[in-house]
């Protein structure tokens, strides 16, 4: 739901408080409210995050809900469910009074985007658009609602696109051989 009909600069959406907890996205300068997490989005972010610790990450490059401001006709920020960071991106961060992503850092290595109903366009062609264009190596979308997860790996600019169903092992260029499934993660368990 577009919450401004005035367009916003980057700088206005980072200064903007509307004295509530709502969370915002900024899509082609538009404000955007975005919807209440449902639990089966909550406990795959939730699970994933788990198992990226397990799989060695460090927990100071996995981040939750941290914004990422990404190109588009108008300035644009997004807010995925997960990423996984790079060291140099790790080390930009550092510091900072806000968690956001900001044009002039390294992009994320790895974004995770976990379906909502109703915001299918938004994950699927938005977003997809969107990361590719940052720079972004990989970008899953895991579509509860579909019963799939979707890896795409960015590949001379665009993104080359692997879809994952029931017991399908995830294959992840970013973080080598993996031994989840696409129906253990949908199960968040």
């Amino acid at each position: 739901m577009t919450v401004t009909a005035v367009k916003m600069t980057l700088a206005e959406f980072l200064n903007y408080d509307d004295g509530t907890d709502t969370k915002y996205e900024l899509e082609n300068g538009e404000l955007i409210k975005m919807p209440s997490e449902s639990e089966i989005n909550r406990r795959i972010a939730t699970f994933l995050f788990a198992y990226f610790l397990q799989l060695g990450i460090p927990s100071h490059r996995l981040t939750m809900k941290t914004e990422v401001a990404v190109s588009g006709a108008q300035a644009s920020v997004r807010v995925p469910d997960l990423m996984i960071l790079s060291e140099e991106l790790t080390i930009a961060l550092e510091g900072a009074s806000r968690s956001i992503v900001l044009m002039d850092m390294p992009p994320p290595l790895l974004v995770v985007e976990v379906v909502s109903p109703n915001q299918e366009k938004r994950d699927y062609r938005y977003k997809r658009t969107e990361y590719s264009a940052r720079g972004i190596a990989e970008y899953w979308i895991i579509d509860p609602i579909l019963q799939q997860v979707t890896v795409l790996e960015w590949v001379e600019g665009l993104y080359e696109e692997k879809v994952y169903k029931g017991d399908n092992v995830i294959a992840s260029p970013i973080l080598g051989n993996l031994t989840l499934t696409a129906a253990q993660l949908l199960q968040g368990r």
